[in-house]
């Protein structure tokens, strides 16, 4: 999509009285190697997320979903096509500014927690602020806030092996939150926690839309998680081949 095109769909939606999407993937291909031995992830994706959505991507592993959160969260780029965020096209952005994106306005959460095993819950929230480049003088307010919103400022001296794996989770999200981003990414949140857990982390995500007004994307296959969510987009073979 060139700038003109950009810009009378914006045209469109302002006219409309719609909130513009926060985030867009357009005819977003994906391919891993060349010749014989290419590995086509993604084959021309589509979709549109707006400010304050829960968005699922279901699909079974292989189906693409984990390659497309990537796209998202500007961690890689596309082959073909591209990704708007806020508008603009992340693959017209340097490193830098892609790294600036990630930093400031979105926040990941991992399959596999990714805490840092000898910092305290509370380290490992105000961990994520220093990489953000929150000023020193909030990071307290911010973490205690973030540990807060999950439930767990009691346990917030507590180190990741001490805490139960719907508590790391938790923890996770906190960090993933306290910097009060625009979007949040989640891959599979819920894969290796048990359905009572599962569903406090689920809670949790849909707090953050109702109240802070956040947009949330995870992938899954869980179809608990289907139930609630605003949105759900399907894919399978590189392809979305369903939305609801």
């Amino acid at each position: 999509m060139n700038g003109l095109q950009t810009s009378r769909n914006a045209g469109k939606e302002e006219r409309s009285g719609e909130e513009p999407a926060l985030l867009k993937a357009v005819q977003v291909h994906k391919q891993f190697g060349r010749g014989s031995g290419a590995v086509h992830a993604l084959k021309g994706a589509n979709l549109e997320i707006r400010k304050g959505q829960l968005v699922a991507l279901r699909g079974r592993s292989g189906s693409g979903k984990t390659t497309l959160l990537n796209m998202l969260a500007a961690l890689d780029l596309p082959t073909e096509g591209e990704v708007l965020f806020g508008g603009r096209s992340t693959s017209g952005m340097n490193e830098r500014e892609r790294g600036e994106i990630r930093r400031r306005e979105i926040g990941l959460i991992f399959q596999s927690f990714a805490l840092l095993p000898l910092m305290t819950a509370y380290e490992n929230v105000e961990f994520g602020l220093r990489i953000a480049g929150v000023p020193v003088r909030e990071h307290q307010e911010l973490t205690e806030r973030a540990l807060d919103y999950v439930g767990l400022k009691p346990r917030m001296k507590h180190r990741p092996y001490e805490l139960s794996g719907g508590e790391q989770q938790r923890v996770a999200i906190a960090r993933a939150i306290a910097h009060r981003p625009k979007l949040v990414l989640a891959d599979e949140p819920t894969a290796e926690l048990d359905s009572r857990m599962g569903l406090q982390v689920l809670k949790v995500f849909k707090d953050l839309v109702e109240t802070e007004r956040m947009t949330i994307v995870l992938t899954t296959h869980d179809p608990a998680i289907m139930e609630v969510v605003d949105r759900v987009y399907a894919l399978e073979d590189g392809q979305i081949v369903d939305e609801g």
